[in-house]
């Protein structure tokens, strides 16, 4: 009996120190690839905090240039809302100035032609009322020098226009034709040395400067007590200007410029000079 369990003591003792050594190792295998595991685990996280991070940054810079971008967008928005509202107020302005012209336009045509239908019914008169063909000769040649002095006026207007429409004179020559058109009065002058007030007309014209190489000049202009400055305007460019109770506008064209001198004309039309002869009645 006693042979038999030490037999069995000995059996079991020598199989259970291996199955403890093999359960040891494993338990160490595993206690070494938790490690592992765990410190690749840690080591996964800290990258994508990092990345987290990075983008985080990255996205943050771009929400912030976008919010720049918005709010340039928003400024360039705005002033071209506002160029939009000048140059659509511009364009109204120029709308109605071009309704004016084509307006003045038409009244210089039937002016013009009424003129010709008058002299063309007085010609006719003449020859019923005289018998002779020396009467008629004459007339007839009358008929042809008018012809011939209206076409070559209306040859020597094919000058520039404003864009009130009015015809612009260039020179002494050209305010000489439109005087004979009888629509308007015109008054030359010439100022000599800047800040020199002189009376022209219904307005007083006062130098301000001359730039000779750009054929520009800056003068002020009173009119009525009212006194506005017109910088830097070039040669032949009409001023407009309107007088009480008037609503046709005069203008002041200069023609030429040199050193503290400019030299042109005030136009006037016949209308506003009634007018102003009118008041000054009233008043009286």
């Amino acid at each position: 009996m006693s042979e038999e369990h030490t037999f069995e003591s000995r059996g079991s003792s020598s199989w259970q120190l291996p199955a403890i050594i093999v359960l040891g190792l494993i338990a160490i295998g595993g206690l070494a690839f938790g490690w592992n595991a765990s410190s690749k685990l840690d080591s996964t996280q800290q990258a994508v905090a990092t990345q987290l991070k990075t983008t985080q940054q990255s996205v943050q810079q771009d929400m912030s240039s976008l919010k720049d971008r918005l709010a340039q967008d928003e400024k360039a928005n705005a002033d071209l809302q506002g160029d939009l509202k000048v140059v659509t107020g511009k364009l109204k302005i120029t709308q109605g100035q071009l309704k004016k012209a084509r307006e003045e336009a038409s009244k210089l045509n039937d002016a013009t032609s009424q003129k010709l239908t008058a002299l063309d019914t007085s010609v006719h008169s003449e020859l019923a009322t005289k018998a002779t063909n020396d009467d008629v000769k004459t007339v007839d040649t009358k008929v042809v020098g008018v012809k011939t002095d209206l076409d070559a006026t209306r040859e020597d207007l094919k000058m520039a226009r404003s864009e009130m429409g009015t015809l612009i004179a260039r020179n002494h020559d050209e305010i000489d034709q439109l005087r004979r058109l009888g629509e308007r009065d015109y008054v030359e002058f010439i100022v000599t040395g800047k800040n020199k007030p002189q009376k022209v007309g219904n307005v007083t014209v006062e130098l301000k400067g001359v730039n000779e190489k750009r054929n520009q000049f800056s003068l002020a202009m009173t009119v009525e007590d009212k006194r506005f400055e017109k910088k830097n305007r070039a040669l032949n460019e009409p001023i407009f200007f309107y007088t009480s109770g008037t609503h046709i506008p005069e203008e002041i064209v200069i023609n030429k410029t040199a050193k503290d001198t400019i030299s042109g004309y005030v136009s006037i039309p016949k209308a506003n000079s009634q007018v102003a002869a009118s008041t000054t009645k009233s008043g009286k």
